[in-house]
């Protein structure tokens, strides 16, 4: 007598990774990504095709989850997927906000559908809910209950939802212990630096306390301030990594699995290898620029080149990201632009090969200053005056961007957005900065790393594309005569570990003093960064590559009267 289909205890199958982009809130879109996926599964054997944490939605939704109709599209989304899976091939597990009446609770749940035979034959729910950093799942999720594995084709599957495996709730033991085999973790896991290494010590753990092996699977793409790195992996039982798939790049990749003495493992497949710090960060920032760009429908883009290295190193961004044709470089020459500057930039536009134009602002400075005369009568000249220089700038580039369809590329790093060294409806105007969260040193390293390599995926071209003279000057804003930021803020190399400290590190005055800084030097900038928060409010959303970047992950109030202080 033939056993019944759950009954068969297969020796063997074929799981497809989907290390893919969706879009939050393109149902469609994510839909037919999936569709194309599970149909390129197939043509390679799979027996089975694991997408990310809440794909159909994209990740993170936020509080679209709070919207009734946008969780019954995701759900209509994934009961049409579910009906594909009728024609025998592989079957389907992936990511879905879902709502499920349960008592007094809002029933909403970030979920995995296991989709296969046409229908939804089961509904996973993520049991841990981060609420730290850039996460607040609590918010808008309520937490599942720990559960035992799902019975696909006879191979008992574990399925821990992206936290589930960083907690210490013990959720996958529990699998474990209910009988789980294989354990399949979907995530949306944000890039910071040498975040591979984390996960990869983060499954590890996990692999021991259970004693089942992992197929750790991430999505690729930006989305606002976070871009997710993919570098999907499977580690075995006996913590050997098995397969490793690349970072910040798409793919569909199948791995076999084998039923053994010891339980199931993961054959050896493609061993990709991870990119050095600056070439991570780097690929960071350019995926982050390009899908903020295309998927909220920018043809282009357009900057302010000064010749200095910030606007530097954004044009090669915005060049490697969407290629030279869809940049405008713009310099704006005032009395105190300086030769030097002048040339470096037309350098850096013509390395680049980008549209390269000079438009000065003598004229409409001017023409704010004898507006103003009448009332600044009396007044000595000083940072208001310099400050007109900035947003007059910030208003041509503006007027570009409204007028062609252009957004704006911001260019200051995080040691300038730290301390506020940086004027507000002036150079702080735009759409998105790719180094919002690179400190000034790390600029000039990356810098310097980019003119010796292109990275995989980039549209630039090869060779210096940063002209040497503008890594090795003195780093000045040329808002009056003879000025340097120095003048102002302690050398980059120690401002920077200064904030670090402050920012990444929550440090005290008195530890950071320790680290060789005076005091006095230290407590200034304390003081600097607290009351530039204003500014960071309203500065535009860019990439995340530290632990802690400005924004959503780092909240300090505006009003704040604490200091430091013994």
């Amino acid at each position: 007598m033939d056993k019944k289909p759950d009954t068969i205890r297969p020796d063997i199958i074929r799981i497809a990774s989907a290390q893919l982009n969706p879009t939050v809130g393109d149902i469609s879109g994510n839909l037919a990504l999936a569709r194309e996926a599970r149909a390129d599964a197939a043509r390679h054997g799979a027996d089975l095709v694991v997408f990310t944490e809440l794909f159909i939605a994209g990740y993170s939704p936020e509080d679209l989850v709070l919207k009734p109709a946008f969780i019954e599209e995701c759900r209509e989304a994934v009961e049409e997927l579910a009906k594909d899976t009728a024609d025998g091939g592989p079957g389907v597990i992936i990511g879905v906000p879902w709502r499920e009446k349960s008592g007094d609770k809002k029933g909403l749940y970030n979920a995995v559908a296991v989709l296969d035979g046409g229908k939804i034959t089961d509904v996973h729910f993520k049991v841990d809910l981060p609420n730290y950093g850039v996460f607040d799942e609590k918010r808008v999720f309520d937490a599942g209950k720990p559960s035992g594995p799902v019975n696909f084709r006879g191979v008992l599957l574990g399925i821990p939802i992206c936290e589930d495996i960083w907690g210490d709730l013990g959720i996958c033991e529990t699998m474990a212990e209910c009988g789980a085999e294989i354990l399949i973790a979907p995530n949306g896991s944000p890039y910071y630096r040498d975040k591979v290494e984390i996960r990869h010590q983060v499954v590890i753990k996990q692999v021991i306390e259970s004693g089942l092996p992992m197929l750790y699977i991430n999505q690729v793409g930006g989305q606002d301030e976070l871009v997710f790195d993919g570098a999907s992996f499977a580690i075995n039982a006996d913590h050997q990594l098995a397969i490793q798939l690349s970072q910040f790049e798409e793919s569909v990749s199948v791995s076999t699995w084998r039923r053994g003495d010891k339980g199931w493992y993961c054959k050896k497949g493609p061993a990709s290898q991870i990119p050095d710090s600056n070439e991570a960060d780097w690929r960071a920032c350019v995926l982050g620029l390009r899908d903020y760009v295309n998927k909220n429908g920018f043809k282009n883009v357009v900057l302010g080149l000064s010749g200095g290295i910030d606007s530097a190193i954004c044009a090669a961004m915005s060049v490697d990201a969407l290629g030279e044709e869809r940049v405008r470089c713009v310099m704006m020459p005032y009395h105190y632009t300086s030769g030097e500057s002048l040339k470096d930039a037309e350098d850096c536009a013509k390395a680049l090969g980008v549209r390269y134009e000079i438009v000065p602002i003598v004229e409409p400075v001017e023409g704010f200053q004898n507006t103003l005369a009448h009332l600044f009568e009396g007044t000595g000249s000083g940072v208001t005056e310099e400050n007109l220089q900035s947003r007059a700038r910030g208003v041509i580039l503006m007027a570009i961007s409204n007028k062609f369809g252009s957004m704006l590329v911001t260019t200051g790093n995080k040691s300038e957005m730290s301390v506020g060294y940086a004027t507000i409806y002036g150079d702080m105007n735009g759409g998105f900065n790719p180094i919002k969260d690179l400190y000034k040193m790390q600029v000039y390293e990356l810098s310097a790393w980019r003119n010796t390599c292109v990275p995989p995926g980039s549209m630039g071209p090869t060779g210096e594309v940063i002209p040497e003279n503008i890594i090795s000057k003195a780093p000045t804003a040329e808002l009056r005569e003879g000025q340097l930021d120095q003048d102002s803020l302690p050398p980059y190399p120690a401002l920077d570990d200064i904030l670090e400290s402050l920012v990444e590190n929550e440090l005290s005055v008195e530890k950071i003093v320790e680290r060789g800084h005076d005091k006095a030097v230290v407590e200034r900038m304390e003081n600097l960064l607290y009351i530039a928060e204003y500014k960071r409010r309203q500065a535009a959303p860019g990439v995340k590559i530290t632990k802690k970047a400005f924004g959503r992950e780092r909240r300090y109030p505006i009003t704040n009267w604490f200091r430091d202080r013994d």
